[in-house]
């Protein structure tokens, strides 16, 4: 472990989008950079259990709040977006704006490097047509969707998207990671950050555990990106107590109905959306692999729907939901749906179920309620300046922690996009506050 008793121009703690955005960016410029992620860096199998061990471990990458609602993370290198399902929405940019923030430039900034496109036809799956031509017949704002794919790499009827693609069609943070470590950014995995160094309101190091023993390393700045619930946690124990209350986790439920027609439920998932803004609700064709399947089938105490497959057609509906609840300090979420948030699943499900009847579709019925991407522990406005500085100089924040305001969307876009603007800033490339003439 020589790398910890080194000083770096800046550590970056967290692999996920934003700390692979910063750590790609001030590499590329020639800063010393220090990635530290707590999870492993293994080469992707596209394989159930590796999902499971980096996701869906109980009291680590997964939590479950009182009423049963699955909150999911990534602890990898890439985080969440490793196995995330490739949707590039728009940031909400005149609501950043409110908050100072302009994202207009580096939005396109990103798109340039990313893939960033909706799929060719012939990617599209069964169900994402059937939801397609049913939704546009009933008069929804049908499209495709952006998609972080290199297409030319993709398999047809592949579903190995939530897998983490052993093809590396998908593009993920790792994309990134992979650009830093050329430039000779350096990264422990396995490395669990426990507290930043502050001394005389100054964060000048890093604190973590790594194979059982405590290091200690030092920068000029550090970036905290680790995400909605590590974030906060991390915060917490570096004096910033206030943290890791009031955010949202984006609720949503699948719609399944089976359709004859269709012959396969394997390939993309999220080939295209409708967006009803005025409600607060996303539909999405969402395929999912069988195993998945089955899963949330028994999640939702429906076994005898386990078998189904081939000709279901699903539908994700997720919500906005309001700002409320709290992390414990084990990072447990401690937040209950509102009856404005179930109104919203349930019209998000009325939705769903008006266009798969309209294809045809039998045997309708729905998931548990899950949560996906918890943001907004850490808010602009509140704990952060609009430059993502927290209190402490020197030390700032770049994930979803920091979205000022219930999203309902993916934020992986949004999330880039802060990090390279975030990146310009401790580059001394621009001055961030005032650009949206506001000071």
């Amino acid at each position: 472990m020589k790398t910890a008793n080194k000083e770096f121009d800046a550590i970056v703690i967290g692999s996920g989008p934003g700390g692979a955005t910063v750590a790609r960016e001030l590499s590329q410029h020639g800063k010393k950079v220090l990635i530290l992620e707590w999870g492993p860096n293994e080469p992707l199998k596209g394989s159930f259990w590796q999902m499971f061990k980096d996701c869906l471990v109980l009291g680590k990458s997964t939590y479950v709040t009182k009423n049963f609602l699955a909150v999911v993370r990534g602890i990898t290198t890439g985080g969440s977006s490793r196995y995330y399902c490739a949707l590039a929405i728009d940031p909400p940019v005149d609501e950043l704006k409110k908050f100072g923030v302009d994202l207009t430039k580096e939005i396109k900034e990103i798109k340039n490097i990313v893939p960033c496109e909706s799929l060719r036809d012939d990617l599209m799956t069964q169900a994402a047509m059937v939801f397609k031509e049913s939704a546009l017949d009933l008069g929804y704002d049908w499209q495709k969707a952006n998609k972080y794919i290199y297409q030319y790499k993709c398999r047809k009827e592949c579903d190995l998207c939530l897998y983490g693609c052993p093809y590396g069609a998908k593009w993920s943070a790792v994309n990134f990671i992979d650009d830093a470590l050329k430039y000779d950014a350096k990264m422990i995995n396995k490395a669990k950050v426990t507290k930043i160094i502050v001394e005389q309101n100054r964060a000048t190091g890093v604190e973590y555990q790594y194979e059982k023993k405590t290091f200690k390393v030092y920068a000029s700045k550090v970036i905290l990106c680790a995400g909605g619930i590590g974030s906060p946690l991390i915060l917490r124990q570096s004096g910033l107590p206030g943290v890791g209350c009031n955010f949202f986790f984006d609720p949503f439920v699948f719609i399944w109905g089976k359709v004859d027609r269709v012959t396969s439920g394997k390939g993309i998932p999220m080939c295209s959306r409708i967006i009803l803004e005025d409600e607060g609700i996303v539909l999405t064709d969402h395929n999912v692999s069988h195993m998945h399947k089955g899963i949330f089938d028994i999640q939702g105490f429906k076994p005898g729907k386990v078998f189904s497959f081939s000709n279901m057609v699903p539908i994700q509906a997720k919500t906005r939901d309001g700002l409320s609840g709290y992390l414990s300090k084990g990072g447990w979420v401690m937040k209950s749906l509102t009856d404005k948030d179930r109104q919203k699943l349930k019209s998000g499900y009325e939705h769903a179920k008006k266009i798969l009847e309209n294809a045809g579709a039998k045997n309708i019925y729905k998931s548990s309620v899950m949560a996906a991407h918890p943001g907004g522990t850490v808010k602009i406005g509140e704990f952060l300046d609009k430059d993502l500085k927290t209190e402490y100089d020197n030390l700032y924040v770049c994930d979803a922690s920091v979205i000022p305001h219930e999203m309902g969307l993916p934020p992986s876009l949004t999330i880039l996009s802060m990090a390279k603007r975030l990146s310009k800033h401790l580059l001394g490339m621009e001055k961030l506050e005032g650009r949206d003439g506001t000071e």
